[in-house]
């Protein structure tokens, strides 16, 4: 579960860790408002959507007098901001942030997330800091500083310590980032977030170390653990067949692909996902029905693909284990029945009832094409997206 950059702060503030001042507005009169009460001479004016690289697409201003602020607010709400982050359809700014204006010394970049290479929290800081961390990644790896968190100690202030001496920081600067680093660490754990990321954590010239962007997201499985976090979702920027998913219990991810999958099992996903790409395809979702699947659930995730306009074929990859393929067949009778399928749908079951499910597939009326193999199924259904 993703939140915005205002509520991400707001979390961060009830944890101590330092923020600059600000308030979210949603509406001009708003936004004029809330610099008054902020004061200062110079303000920040900033969207408010799930999406990375604000600033290169309008997103992010600065208003050195209160009538730029309404002008800066006036432009951006209701504006369709296109990042490379949400694609070329963009997003509708329906919030902003308001913020004091910062005098930065210095941009460093801070988060934390798990790295599934050693199962272990990784705590990273950078002194490239306003720079997207997978390019850093990918171009200056030694310039990213790393701290593993332990599992049952936590995260330690010398950890702190030796991250903050890495960024180059002393003094003043040196004591606040420590502070900062171990308190960003407690919103982690306690709130059981997947990713908490400050870039740019500043320096300011006043020594003060402050997140002047905050990205955090949530650990889903987490959510019952935190039921105050449910407020805080906004579903308008959550994608609707996402959301649909959700509804029905279905674990699905859309992606920019072709082929809709359909599989049970995150593991045999992932596979058909690969041997897809691999035929020539391109997965145009991830959608994991559930080891228990039952033919509502297969019918409920069989129209979410299809309500996808980019699905141009469809592959049933369903290993029969704990459900039936019986229960599948029929479910995927039940949905094509339901909706006017207008794409090719290549099958594959395997395992518990297998033979019956054949049957009902046959006997449907339908005009599915049965494969035999996972490979079979992924060279036939890339075919059919050629013709």
């Amino acid at each position: 579960m993703k939140i915005h950059e205002y509520q991400a702060k707001e979390m961060l503030r009830k944890f101590d860790v330092a923020v600059p001042a600000g308030r979210a507005v949603f509406s001009v009169e708003e936004a004029v408002e809330a610099a008054r009460r902020i004061g200062g001479d110079t303000w920040v004016v900033k969207a408010q959507i799930h999406a990375g690289g604000r600033g290169k697409g309008g997103g992010v201003k600065i208003a050195r007098t209160l009538d730029e602020v309404r002008t800066f607010a006036a432009s951006m709400l209701g504006m369709t901001l296109v990042t490379h982050q949400t694609g070329p359809e963009g997003k509708q700014v329906k919030r902003l942030l308001i913020e004091e204006g910062i005098r930065i010394q210095r941009e460093l970049y801070a988060g934390m997330t798990l790295d599934r290479s050693t199962s272990q929290t990784v705590v990273m800081a950078s002194t490239e800091g306003g720079v997207e961390i997978e390019t850093v990644a990918a171009e200056h790896p030694e310039r990213i500083l790393k701290e593993f968190v332990h599992r049952t100690a936590g995260f330690q202030a010398h950890q702190a310590r030796r991250l903050a001496f890495g960024l180059g920081l002393s003094g003043e600067p040196f004591r606040h980032a420590v502070r900062f680093l171990r308190g960003l660490a407690r919103v982690y754990d306690y709130m059981d977030c997947s990713l908490a990321e400050i870039n740019p954590l500043v320096v300011t010239e006043d020594g003060r170390v402050l997140a002047l962007d905050a990205k955090i997201n949530f650990d889903d499985n987490a959510l019952d653990r935190h039921p105050e976090l449910a407020e805080l979702r906004d579903r308008d920027e959550e994608d609707p067949l996402e959301i649909q998913a959700s509804e029905s219990n279905l674990n699905y991810i859309k992606l920019d692909g072709n082929v809709g999958c359909m599989v049970n099992g995150a593991g045999l996903a992932m596979a058909t996902m690969d041997i897809v790409k691999l035929a020539g395809g391109k997965p145009a979702n991830f959608l994991d029905v559930g080891g228990g699947a039952s033919a509502e659930t297969v019918a409920s995730g069989f129209r979410i693909i299809l309500a996808d306009p980019n699905v141009r074929a469809v592959l049933i990859n369903i290993f029969g284990g704990i459900v039936r393929c019986d229960r599948v067949a029929t479910g995927v009778v039940e949905a094509a029945r339901a909706v006017e399928v207008g794409v090719p749908v290549v099958i594959r079951l395997a395992g518990t009832n297998a033979d019956i499910a054949a049957d009902i597939l046959r006997s449907s009326g339908l005009n599915f094409l049965v494969a035999d193999s996972l490979k079979e199924a992924a060279e036939r259904v890339t075919l059919a997206i050629q013709e």
